[in-house]
């Protein structure tokens, strides 16, 4: 780590290239709307699906890269696979985006039905 201002020091390389390549799958707004619906609670492929606005085959590739990204878990059940946050702090991150970007927009309508507008 290089040494950094007010006592804070820089991150790693390695660090930084993990942190950029998260972001970078949370740049989709499919994929940060299905973040968003989990970050709420647990959901298999067909509710987050129903829930979002998107294609079953789409969603679950989303949430494919999300798992591979250590974003998102998943946990079988039956013969379903419901997926969830495991995180905390990815929960945070994506709850305080979406959060801050709603009150500068100044708009009452809740966020996700704000995100389903949009395409990935």
């Amino acid at each position: 780590m290089a040494a950094g201002v007010d006592g804070f020091e820089d991150p790693s390389a390695e660090v930084l290239a993990e942190a950029a390549a998260a972001f970078g799958l949370l740049a989709s707004s499919a994929r940060l709307h299905i973040m968003w619906a989990l970050a709420q609670g647990e959901s298999d492929v067909t509710a987050l699906a129903d829930r979002v606005g998107g294609a079953l085959p789409a969603v679950s590739q989303h949430l494919t890269k999300l798992k591979l990204a250590g974003l998102v878990r998943a946990r079988r059940e039956g013969r379903r696979q419901v997926y969830f946050v495991d995180d905390p702090d990815i929960v945070t991150v994506v709850r305080l985006m979406v959060g801050q970007l709603t009150a500068r927009a100044g708009d009452a309508s809740p966020p996700v039905a704000r995100l389903r507008g949009t395409g990935a």
